[in-house]
């Protein structure tokens, strides 16, 4: 891994992964992409570790594809992971995109490969690659009609116009706003590794297993993960019986 241009650091039960090529606005290339990889297999190798927070230095989140090296990234085209790092990937634990700046073309689909999305009120959000002709091949155009619906997807891939923190979080496409969005996630992240950790791991490997599946197999799909950690949810069940957590106690904040 790139100690530059990708840093890897440990918030407690939280790795924080960023992009750190500010003199290219965090734009990607073929080496970058390779430690975003890294980083990624090194978290999900780390017992100790429950969330990832993906975010970048400086002004953008991450510009996209460096066009100025795009042939370092042409050779990934056919490879098991997506041309700007792990983006044909599930994560196997989740994941949270802290957003403060520009999120565009690529970096529009990093931020989507996220489970949840944290913007700053300056960070701004769209599919600029229409301009230059370049298609999206890292998820977007899977994964963006799936977060905001087919309408606001299909406005967002034709015209190519950017978005504010203020549309994007009414669109969905943003999960919150915060002014310190690099702070909230991983405040967000240490709630989330706080939860019962099987049965949070097999509620979210169930919505993206029962993602493109019909009813009856993804419902399916999902009493079979279910039933695996039944146990951790009776045992649960049964501190609720006895009193705990009642009145919503122990429910994290949304992060303001």
């Amino acid at each position: 891994m790139s100690v530059d241009e990708v840093r890897y650091d440990v918030d407690g039960p939280v790795a924080v992964v960023t992009i750190d090529r500010q003199h290219r606005r965090n734009a990607i290339d073929g080496m970058t992409a390779d430690a975003l990889v890294a980083a990624l297999e090194r978290f999900e190798a780390d017992g100790d570790l429950r969330v990832m927070v993906l975010t970048g230095a400086g002004e953008a989140f991450c510009a996209g594809a460096d066009l100025t090296a795009i042939e370092t990234l042409a050779p990934r085209a056919d490879g098991p992971d997506g041309p700007l790092g792990f983006t044909r990937r599930v994560a196997a634990k989740p994941t949270i995109a802290a957003v403060d700046g520009w999120a565009v073309a690529g970096g529009l689909e990093l931020a989507l490969w996220c489970d949840l999305r944290i913007a700053s009120p300056r960070s701004r959000f769209g599919c600029l690659e229409r301009r230059w002709g370049v298609p999206l091949i890292d998820g977007g155009t899977w994964k963006l009609p799936r977060v905001v619906g087919l309408g606001r997807a299909l406005d967002l891939i034709l015209t190519g116009r950017v978005v504010d923190a203020t549309e994007a979080e009414r669109m969905g496409l943003v999960t919150s706003v915060a002014d310190d969005p690099l702070a909230a996630a991983v405040e967000l992240g240490c709630e989330l590794a706080a939860y019962p950790q099987e049965t949070l791991l097999s509620d979210r490997a169930s919505v993206y297993a029962g993602w493109g599946l019909g009813r009856e197999e993804a419902l399916r799909v999902e009493m079979q993960l279910g039933l695996a950690v039944v146990e951790v949810g009776r045992e649960g069940a049964g501190r609720f019986a006895a009193g705990e957590g009642r009145g919503g106690a122990g429910t994290p904040a949304r992060p303001q």
